[in-house]
C-alpha cells in the first residue's frame, strides 16, 4: 500500500527548482539556483569530495538526483559510505520524483535486513521501489491514466568499506577517472552500459527474452525501439509496458499495443557491477544520458581533471551546452537566452553528480565522516561541514 506521504510525490502541485527557488533559502548548504541552472559547488562526503550541477529544458524539470553521506542501513551498527542516484524521467516527472524519495531508504531498509550492503541488497531495493510504483499508478489509474505511461532511468552507485557498487538500469551512464601510473594520465574507464535498443547487444537480449515476438524491437524513423514506443529496455515505471492491465483505455492511444502480453515486455531489474577501489580510482562522474549526447567518456574526465573541484560540475554541463549550441550553429550566450521547453529541442535535461574519491578515506570503513543528505534541485539537510 502506498501511504498519502508519497502519493504528494507525484502531485501536479509539487514542483522542481526554477528560476529563483533556494537562491537564497540556506545558502550554498541548499546549492544555488540561477535561472533553469541548479548547482552545489563542493561539499564533503565519507569517502572524499563531490560537486553536482542540474540544467533544465524541459517544462518540467524530469531529472532527479540524490547525494547521501552517512549510515547506508536502518541499524546504528551498520555501515557509513556515499550513495549517489541520478534518475532521469520520461513522459512526466513522477517516477523520478518517486524513486528519490524512496529508492535510499529501501536500499537502507535491506542493508538493515541482510546486516551488510550487496549486489543484492540494491537489486532488491530497486524491484521494491518498482513495485511501490506500479502500486501508486493502480491507484490512480482511473482518474490519472497517464501515469502509467511514466518512467525513469536509475543509475546508483554505493561507496562501502572500500568496495563500489554501480546500479543501472536505463541509459544514464557512470564513467570512473583512473589514474594510469606508467603514462601518468587519467583515463576514462565506463562502469556501466546503457540498455538502449540502439545498442544491438540490447536487442539480442529483447529476442531472447521475447523469442515468440518478431516485433519486440523496431526500426522506426532510423530509431530502434522496443515495440516501436520506447527507446530503453530497462526502467522503473512504465507500467503500460509492464503489466497488461494498464495497456488499455483510459490510457491513450498511442501507448496501447495491439495485442496482449503475459510477460513484462520492460525490466526494472538493473545490471550491477561491484568492484574493490584502489589508489588509482581517482573520482567518478554520474551523468544523464543528456551530458553523454554531447561529450564523450574522456573529454568528460580530463574537464574534470584539469579543472579545480570547487564547480566542476557545472564545468561539465557548460561544456556539454557549448556543444550543442555548436551542433546547432550558435553560441552559447545564446542558447542560455533560449527558456524552458522550447530549449528541450536542443539538450535534455541534465543532470551531473562528480565523486571524488579520497584512498585514505576509502579504505577506512570504521570512518564516520560527514553527514548529508542533497537532492539535485531540492536541497539539503544534514549536520556535516558541507
Amino acid at each position: 500500500m502506498v501511504s498519502a506521504t508519497l502519493m504528494r510525490f507525484v502531485s501536479p502541485c509539487w514542483k522542481p527548482s526554477v528560476e529563483g527557488e533556494n537562491s537564497s533559502n540556506g545558502g550554498d548548504a541548499a546549492g544555488r539556483a540561477e535561472g533553469l541552472l541548479w548547482y552545489k559547488d563542493s561539499g564533503q562526503h565519507v569517502n572524499g569530495e563531490f560537486s553536482m550541477a542540474v540544467i533544465q529544458a524541459n517544462n518540467l524539470l524530469e531529472d532527479c538526483s540524490h547525494l547521501e553521506s552517512g549510515p547506508m542501513s536502518s541499524a546504528e551498527s551498520g555501515p557509513h559510505g556515499t550513495f549517489v542516484g541520478v534518475y532521469d524521467g520520461h513522459g512526466g516527472p513522477e517516477a523520478a520524483r518517486f524513486v528519490n524519495e524512496r529508492l535510499f531508504e529501501n536500499i537502507k531498509k535491506f542493508t538493515s535486513e541482510n546486516n551488510g550492503m550487496s549486489a543484492n541488497v540494491i537489486n532488491k531495493a530497486f524491484l521494491a521501489t518498482e513495485e511501490e510504483f506500479l502500486s501508486l499508478v493502480k491507484k490512480q489509474w482511473l482518474n490519472k491514466p497517464q501515469i502509467a505511461s511514466v518512467g525513469a532511468c536509475c543509475l546508483v552507485g554505493v561507496v562501502c568499506s572500500g568496495v563500489l557498487y554501480i546500479a543501472n538500469a536505463g541509459d544514464s551512464r557512470v564513467v570512473l577517472g583512473r589514474l594510469e601510473r606508467a603514462i601518468k594520465e587519467i583515463k576514462a574507464v565506463q562502469l556501466s552500459y546503457e540498455h538502449n535498443a540502439s545498442i544491438e547487444s540490447v536487442r539480442e537480449e529483447l529476442h531472447s527474452l521475447h523469442p515468440d515476438d518478431p516485433r519486440i524491437v523496431v526500426l522506426k524513423h532510423k530509431v530502434w525501439r522496443v515495440k516501436g514506443l520506447i527507446q530503453i529496455s530497462r526502467s522503473i515505471g512504465d507500467a503500460y509496458l509492464k503489466r497488461a492491465e494498464f495497456n488499455r483505455e483510459p490510457l491513450l492511444a498511442k501507448f496501447r499495443l495491439p495485442e496482449p502480453f503475459d510477460t513484462p515486455i520492460l525490466k526494472a531489474e538493473p545490471t550491477i557491477l561491484v568492484q574493490k577501489l584502489c589508489p588509482e580510482d581517482q573520482f567518478l562522474i554520474f551523468a544523464s544520458d543528456g551530458l553523454w549526447e554531447h561529450l564523450s567518456n574522456q573529454e568528460a574526465v580530463d574537464i574534470v581533471h584539469s579543472c579545480p573541484r570547487n564547480g566542476v560540475a557545472r564545468k561539465l554541463l557548460k561544456a556539454a551546452l557549448c556543444e550543442a549550441a555548436k551542433k546547432r550553429e550558435m553560441r552559447y550566450s545564446d542558447l542560455k537566452r533560449i527558456d524552458r521547453g522550447v530549449r528541450r529541442h536542443f539538450h535534455d535535461d541534465i543532470t551531473v553528480i562528480v565523486l571524488f574519491l579520497d584512498s585514505n578515506l576509502v579504505s577506512r570503513s570504521s570512518f564516520r565522516g560527514p553527514l548529508i543528505s542533497i537532492k539535485g534541485g531540492c536541497g539539503v539537510s544534514g549536520n556535516g561541514n558541507t
